[in-house]
């Protein structure tokens, strides 16, 4: 059993983006836009909602403006009272508002099992959470909010887990499970990137993660994998494989990859629909040019 809450999560956000070049050469993929919200920071507010009120960000020295962003801004701050734009002076003081945050540097992308491990110190030899910035969750899910349940309940190691077609796990890691009760499986094994045909399971591990303390103890003793990386998956396996509990909470909300283009777009089309000044008048907008578009086929 687990006696302490969690309270610090661990966002790695010092990866190189390539995905959105040209734009990412001076704009950290996690800064772009959703509307006019980055994702990041829908993803610092999902852990905040949490209870999870220290958030250590990863980033390299090409991604200050991450910092920057969460960081108050007295010169502006200054022109928006002095307009007297309420609207504005809230929306550029509630990233700064949500957490503590602090930033730590990851000098080579080797893995999201090193960027793990840059947030020991300031783990404080405790437990944390860890979000892939990535992977946005509508704000209505609770699922982190379960997992540190499970946490509390089991310790060990939780992941989220989302249930995908066979021909597509072989972009993630998977789990071999031997029990379920509701939507938390007991887990027995842990794959990364498996071919099809050798999947335990269909059962993804998806960008959220509760880890125990000992989780830094075994990054440190785990070589690199796929990749050439330090997958935080092997070292997780590690964990199990000496006895740790594990289990996994599987997901079957609304979830936007907004790591790659397709993604990205589809987050912003379906949350803009939602915008509470212009979700209106875009959804009217969307309809017809869809309309128009069935009309020329």
């Amino acid at each position: 059993m687990q006696g302490n809450r969690v309270t610090t999560a661990l966002i790695p956000a010092a990866g190189r983006g390539t995905r959105f070049l040209p734009v990412t050469k001076v704009v950290p993929k996690e800064l772009l836009p959703i509307v006019s919200t980055p994702a990041l920071e829908y993803v610092v507010a999902e852990a905040a909602r949490s209870g999870l009120n220290d958030v250590i960000l990863v980033v390299n020295e090409a991604k200050r403006a991450i910092a920057e962003y969460f960081a108050p801004h007295p010169e502006l701050e200054a022109a928006l009272v002095a307009k007297q734009d309420d609207a504005a002076l809230a929306a550029i003081r509630r990233p700064e508002q949500l957490a503590t945050i602090h930033e730590v540097e990851q000098f080579e992308p080797r893995g999201l099992g090193d960027a793990v491990a840059r947030g020991e110190e300031l783990a404080a030899g405790g437990a944390l959470a860890v979000l892939l910035p990535d992977d946005l969750i509508d704000e209505n899910d609770d699922l982190l909010e379960r997992m540190l349940r499970v946490y509390d309940d089991h310790g060990g190691v939780v992941v989220g887990l989302m249930d995908v077609p066979r021909e597509e796990i072989r972009r993630y890691g998977c789990v071999a499970t031997s029990g379920v009760k509701g939507d938390v499986v007991t887990i027995e094994d842990l794959v990364e990137k498996p071919a099809p045909e050798q999947a335990p399971s269909t059962l993804a591990i998806f960008g959220r993660y509760v880890l125990p303390p000992e989780i830094f103890a075994a990054i440190r003793d785990t070589q690199p994998g796929a990749g050439g990386e330090i997958q935080l998956t092997d070292a997780m396996l590690r964990l199990v494989r000496a006895g740790m509990p594990a289990h996994g909470v599987v997901f079957g909300g609304k979830r936007y990859d907004t790591g790659e283009p397709f993604g990205y777009v589809r987050a912003v089309v379906e949350l803009a629909t939602r915008h509470p000044e212009l979700g209106a008048r875009f959804a009217a907008w969307l309809r017809d040019y869809v309309s128009g578009l069935e009309r020329e086929e």
